[in-house]
């Protein structure tokens, strides 16, 4: 069986599958499913054809279930447990890891969450009422409470005990947390640290006693900021006393790096959010429409001012043929540098020094885009339209467009965050439109003051 599932692609799989539960065949099925990941286990689920989901779930353990569950998102987690029922969704919440229930129960109803809860474990659904207390961005939020802790006093061979014995109930077990009498963490130790210690020796005596840690209420950036510049695979949850509270792992960080590059983007294309290939056409237009509309009226300035230079367009008509590139070029650069901006204010320690710097440092990148393309713009124009003049007009214009386009999608998302405001909200679409204004107020301004030498085009 090993080396026939290793070599099945994903619709053989699925068609294995739907054997096994039409015929009925449980242990053929269960020596499947232990070959594969509960990521795996999950794909097959959302493949099998509905009429099969309560059968096939008859035949999995609570384990697997719980592990199931983990993979898939909201609405097959609600439609599993309801399919399950209470007594036996009771026993699969409580082998599921804190964090994640919490999750799925802060989406219920509050009679629906207290009907589950009761039926829990006692012990366990006070720890998901504590997780579930805190919110949902936060650290507090997003750590598991379950984890191994071992005393600062404790000698090597009592911390593996320890660890042999809670191995199952923790989610993680590379670090050990070291607390003191008052629950305070101390110290860590690594479980390669245990192996090569002596039995004897103490814990506080082979320990790291200077921990980073987060607070519990630090935002979830912060969080997977953090875990990332330190390389952890897990990071320890504390209050303001210091007192151990829980841990997150690197697989909830990369959840959250996932969450927050989704929602950057959502706001920088201005599409609204929580909009996916799944979202209804009537929600999705209107989580649009706002931005949109606004966006619209903007543009109406466009207009205005091309017809405030109605008499330059008249005598030149060449100009024309230059408005979409000189308007498109200064969009794109600025919504280039708008998108450096974010990322990098999620990623690095914004202080006065970093934003002048950033600054000169996008005023020059400008300057040699603008000259790049001014160059290449007039000797396009001079050759195609035959006027050196027409050339210096629409190659000056890009220089000086470029050069604000850029400093205008740097300074916007900066001067945003400044006040308290998310820096993505300055998006794609508002930068773009800011600039056209700016492109044609400059191009035409500049065409303006040269029209003499140009009337003969």
């Amino acid at each position: 069986m090993d080396a026939l599932v290793a070599n099945m692609t994903e619709d053989q799989l699925l068609v294995l599958v739907i054997k096994y539960v039409k015929e009925a065949k449980r242990s053929a099925l269960q020596q499947l499913l232990e070959e594969l990941h509960p990521y795996d286990v999950a794909q097959l689920y959302r493949g099998l054809p509905e009429k099969h989901h309560h059968k096939f779930l008859t035949f999995l353990t609570s384990d697997q279930i719980a592990d199931l569950i983990q993979e898939l998102e909201y609405e097959m987690q609600i439609e599993i447990l309801h399919k399950l029922g209470i007594e036996r969704s009771s026993k699969v919440m409580n082998l599921m890891d804190n964090d994640d229930l919490a999750d799925l129960l802060n989406e219920l109803s509050a009679d629906k969450i207290q009907e589950f809860l009761e039926v829990m474990r006692k012990e366990d659904s006070q720890k998901i009422r504590s997780l579930m207390s805190y919110p949902a961005d936060t650290a507090g939020g997003l750590m598991n409470n379950q984890f191994v802790w071992i005393h600062v006093n404790q000698t090597v061979r009592q911390a593996v005990n320890k660890l042999k014995e809670y191995a199952s109930f923790s989610e993680n077990i590379y670090y050990l947390y070291v607390i003191n009498e008052e629950k305070k963490l101390v110290g860590v130790v690594s479980y390669r640290d245990l192996l090569i210690a002596d039995e004897d020796e103490r814990i506080e005596d082979i320990m790291f006693s200077r921990v980073v840690s987060v607070s519990v209420d630090a935002d979830q950036e912060e969080v997977a900021q953090t875990i990332e510049r330190y390389d952890f695979i897990a990071v320890p949850v504390v209050d303001a006393q210091n007192t151990l509270l829980g841990i997150i792992t690197v697989d909830d960080a990369i959840d959250i790096v996932i969450r927050e590059a989704n929602e950057d983007i959502e706001k920088l294309s201005a599409s609204g959010k929580d909009i996916d290939f799944n979202t209804k056409a009537t929600t999705a237009s209107f989580r649009r429409l706002p931005w949109l509309i606004l966006l619209l009226f903007i543009g109406l300035l466009s207009g205005s001012i091309i017809s405030g230079f109605e008499e330059t367009l008249d005598q030149v008509v060449a100009l024309i043929f230059f408005m979409p590139m000189i308007a498109g070029m200064t969009g794109n650069t600025g919504t280039q540098s708008l998108a450096v901006v974010v990322r990098g204010i999620v990623t690095s320690d914004v202080d006065r020094k970093t934003v002048f710097k950033l600054i000169f440092r996008e005023l020059r990148v400008g300057i040699i885009i603008g000259l790049t393309c001014g160059a290449l713009i007039l000797l396009v124009a001079t050759l195609w339209i035959g006027s050196l003049t027409l050339g210096v007009v629409v190659g000056s214009s890009l220089l000086i467009t470029l050069i604000v386009g850029t400093l205008a999608g740097t300074v916007i998302p900066l001067m945003l965050y400044r006040f308290g405001v998310d820096p993505a909200v300055a998006s794609g679409p508002l930068i773009t439109t800011i600039n056209d204004i700016f492109s044609l107020m400059i191009y035409f301004g500049i065409a303006t003051a040269f029209l003499s030498q140009l009337q003969h085009l």
